[in-house]
């Protein structure tokens, strides 16, 4: 099956160096470019597309913008955001997170590093550099995240009720970047029980995947800073 990616990065260079990235791999395809968020949306929904590869900042519809109308959109309900960013620790990252991203990707990572995130964005199953992304959420949530008042956080935290102990036990396991095989065999139960968890815990969160699992997991108290 070969992974159908769109670019959208305001700087022509750059997505000109994309593209001959993935388009050099057998088991990738670019299917379009955009230098903003609207034109991103625009070719999203003429030609589809598995993963998007998003510049956070850009002229008009920024990254942020384009990827909660993408999240949002049922019609877009498939595909995956990789935000790229120059910013090890930006808020907006976070923000894209929060909105539906998969992950993000800094732009001086190295070729395989990339095409490494498209196939796991691709495949829904696993966070992008996990530790990176972790201590992203972490960093920015200890700063205030957005968030004030005990209210809100009790609020937040009413959101795990629905799920059961086991599954509250797993979703511990993601937010701290662990892979359905490393959180098996710490809970000495098989990798597809685990990925059913996640699944379960997904769907009750209205998470799209293991990015918004670790950013539900923060902004709930389930997982503090530091812990």
């Amino acid at each position: 099956m070969t992974i159908r990616v769109l670019l959208a990065d305001d700087q022509a260079l750059l997505r000109s160096a994309f593209r001959i990235l993935v388009d050099s791999e057998p088991d990738m395809e670019v299917v379009g470019e955009a230098s903003d968020g609207a034109q991103a949306l625009e070719l999203l929904r003429a030609k589809g597309a598995d993963v998007v590869l998003m510049d956070i900042r850009m002229p008009g519809m920024d990254g942020l913008a384009a990827t909660r109308a993408i999240t949002e959109d049922p019609g877009l309900a498939d595909v995956r955001v990789v935000i790229l960013t120059t910013f090890e620790v930006d808020e907006y990252v976070v923000a894209a997170l929060r909105a539906g991203a998969s992950g993000f990707l800094g732009k001086g990572a190295e070729p395989e590093e990339m095409l490494s995130a498209i196939r796991i964005a691709a495949a829904g199953e696993a966070l992008l550099s996990p530790a990176a992304t972790k201590g992203l959420i972490a960093t920015f949530l200890a700063q205030g995240g957005g968030r004030d008042g005990a209210g809100e956080r009790a609020c937040d935290a009413a959101r795990l009720d629905v799920l059961t102990v086991r599954e509250r036990e797993v979703l511990v396991q993601v937010a701290h970047g662990l892979s359905n095989d490393e959180i098996a065999e710490r809970l000495a139960v098989s990798p597809l029980t685990v990925k059913t968890h996640v699944n379960r815990a997904m769907a009750k969160l209205g998470a799209r995947d293991r990015a918004q699992l670790v950013v539900i997991s923060y902004e709930t108290g389930l997982v503090r800073p530091g812990t």
